[in-house]
């Protein structure tokens, strides 16, 4: 299978697509957004989201390749709340629901975990999954304006700041996305 120069990643989301642009232009595979969606199952794994979703898309007729990326944020203290239901926390109760959940929670007690599904379908249409993760904990309060999603409230393990707070390369270096993309990109420079 030879290295594809473009793939289309499959989002409505721009941050999705710089952060991985970041990743993949240095392989010189450039990265073309598609907004179409796919119909997001309900599944208790990642996997089982980006799998569907892939299946969804080369039955209506996406030419591969291409990506799809599911993400959540598993909070220790809420038993993995809201894990793959993340988009739809987000929509309804936010980040300030998050931390209000969160309230009397001591601090050493809001371990999270940010976590990736990244599927690539190549040009046979064959999935590849490629899965990240960052630890971290919940903040105290919201900060930055940077990110998206839960990254006001989500500080990385070894960080000081919270996603929101950095600039896309730190938060690349960091991130569940990148762990998940520097798989891909690993797995796509031997190919």
């Amino acid at each position: 299978m030879a290295r594809p120069d473009r793939v289309t990643l499959v989002t409505g989301n721009p941050g999705k697509v710089a952060e991985l642009r970041e990743l993949l232009d240095p392989l010189g595979v450039a990265v073309v957004p598609d907004d179409r969606g796919y119909p997001e199952i309900q599944h208790d794994e990642l996997r089982g989201v980006t799998e569907a979703g892939a299946g969804y898309l080369l039955a209506t007729g996406l030419e591969p390749p291409f990506l799809l990326e599911d993400a959540g944020l598993f909070v220790s203290a809420l038993k993995g709340f809201p894990g793959v239901y993340s988009r739809h926390a987000l929509d309804t109760v936010g980040c300030q629901g998050l931390l209000d959940l969160l309230r009397d929670v001591e601090p050493e007690l809001r371990s999270a975990a940010f976590r990736a599904d990244l599927c690539y379908v190549d040009e046979d249409g064959t999935p590849h999954h490629f899965e990240g993760t960052c630890k971290g904990r919940i903040a105290d309060r919201a900060a930055g304006n940077g990110g998206f999603g839960f990254d006001p409230v989500f500080v990385p393990d070894g960080a000081q700041q919270t996603f929101a707070e950095m600039d896309a390369a730190q938060k690349n270096a960091l991130s569940h996305r990148g762990d998940a993309a520097r798989a891909f990109v690993q797995w796509l420079s031997n190919q």
